[in-house]
């Protein structure tokens, strides 16, 4: 627990500027890590600008371009600055006809956390066996130095890993095939790669950043995923492969027969694949009883922060604190970008900023304002519940759901994306009141 009275990190800045010059100040490790800044603003307001401009007829043509009408909601659905359902609603009010592929990849999102809320921790081990041939021993544990650096003289991937580093941003095709790049061809472990994005990514989260690592290793997917120099040029309009000096002679050359059969020369078309065991959703049971407290304090984290959520708008005007937990900085090594992203969504927020351990903060806050208990917004991560278990050792903690994007079924197999959107389907295309 802190020593003396804590303090309050600033709310007050002249401008972005300044921001970045204490963040720079404030968060060292962050800087060290990378010190770019994304021009990507955080924050409910920039939010809703970019869900004004959403155009699903578009996305759903153009979506797999890498100049497609994507919607770059990414960072603001990660950390609940807007909620799935909200998109969702968007989407169907603006193009009601065409809105259904959009809604199927926020579907994703949903499912990710719901296999998240199953595993845990987990999340940063192989869920199945890869099915590449190549044992997982095999596999490099660290990305090598010209992968990060932007190095490896292919034109493609030392863009991506520029664009990665500097915004904060990557288009799912990119991500695919950098993704692809570092396990297959250069036969790394896909925890380092997803290590690296989630100390770059905006909207990087262990549930949707790992599993889809997974999925493409083969370690949650029925096969590995593999791309050619075609399907690159198709879906970038050839930019990156018109100049790259290693054209006509780069790893990706070839049909896909051949790239297998270089990539996975051990791996035997003719076994079966064993049907992995289910992941079995069960709906989480939580107390709602808020009237038991007339004095509650909030406690804001990262995957809810919409001045709209179940806590601000049930308990508004009470007492609210977020911490950045140093702990988990130092372990996690995450950028300055992403600092200062979350910053910003801070400074839209009636809320108090400190830093350290954040049950022995929250306490000592609760303690402060002479609270009865401590309302928050749900999580599927498993640091949150430990710091709700610590919590609930000296206070009554209430914790509400958010607005659900769907209510799947008791018992669904999460075991794959297709099994869990055929029985969800049909709910997720309905807008919520």
């Amino acid at each position: 627990m802190s020593h003396g009275k804590p303090a309050a990190m600033r709310r007050d800045f002249g401008d972005r500027a300044e921001l970045v010059a204490y963040l720079q100040s404030a968060f060292p490790v962050a800087a060290a890590c990378d010190a770019h800044i994304a021009a990507t603003m955080g924050g409910r307001r920039a939010a809703e600008s970019a869900l004004a401009r959403i155009d699903p007829t578009a996305y759903a043509a153009t979506r797999n371009q890498l100049s497609g009408a994507v919607t770059r909601l990414s960072s603001y659905l990660r950390h609940g600055v807007l909620s799935l359902a909200e998109v969702r609603n968007a989407a169907l009010r603006i193009a009601p006809q065409a809105a259904a592929k959009l809604i199927s990849e926020l579907g994703w999102r949903d499912y990710y956390r719901r296999v998240y809320g199953v595993i845990g921790g987990g999340v940063w081990r192989d869920l199945e066996p890869y099915k590449t041939g190549w044992q997982a021993h095999t596999y490099a544990a660290t990305l090598p130095v010209d992968i990060t650096a932007g190095a490896t003289g292919l034109a493609c991937i030392d863009a991506f890993s520029r664009e990665l580093r500097t915004t904060g941003y990557l288009h799912n095709h990119a991500r695919m095939w950098l993704a692809a790049y570092i396990v297959h061809f250069r036969r790394v472990r896909w925890q380092a790669g997803a290590r690296w994005f989630l100390a770059h990514l905006l909207d990087g989260d262990p549930a949707s950043n790992n599993l889809s690592w997974q999925w493409v290793a083969s370690t949650f997917s029925h096969k590995p995923y593999i791309f050619n120099r075609e399907n690159l040029e198709t879906y970038t309009d050839g930019v990156y492969c018109r100049d790259c000096p290693l054209r006509g002679r780069c790893d990706f050359e070839g049909a896909y027969s051949v790239l297998e059969q270089r990539l996975f020369p051990h791996r035997s078309t003719s076994t079966a694949v064993v049907e992995p065991a289910p992941l079995r959703y069960e709906p989480a049971h939580m107390e709602h009883n808020l009237a038991a407290l007339s004095h509650p304090i909030i406690w804001l984290h990262g995957d809810n922060l919409n001045p709209h959520s179940p806590a601000l708008t049930a308990a508004g005007g009470a007492p609210t604190l977020w911490v950045w937990d140093d702990a988990q900085l130092v372990r996690t090594s995450i950028s300055l970008k992403r600092i200062a992203f979350l910053y910003e969504c801070l400074l839209e927020l009636p809320v108090t900023i400190r830093r350290g351990d954040v049950a022995a903060e929250v306490l000592t806050f609760a303690a402060a304002q002479r609270a009865d208990g401590v309302i928050t917004n749900a999580s599927t991560a498993p640091g949150f519940a430990a710091i709700r278990r610590r919590l609930a050792q000296t206070l009554p903690v209430v914790v509400l759901p958010e607005v659900p994007f769907v209510t799947p079924p008791p018992g669904i197999d999460l075991r794959r994306f297709s099994r869990y959107w055929r029985k969800v389907a049909a709910s997720a295309m309905q807008a919520s009141t």
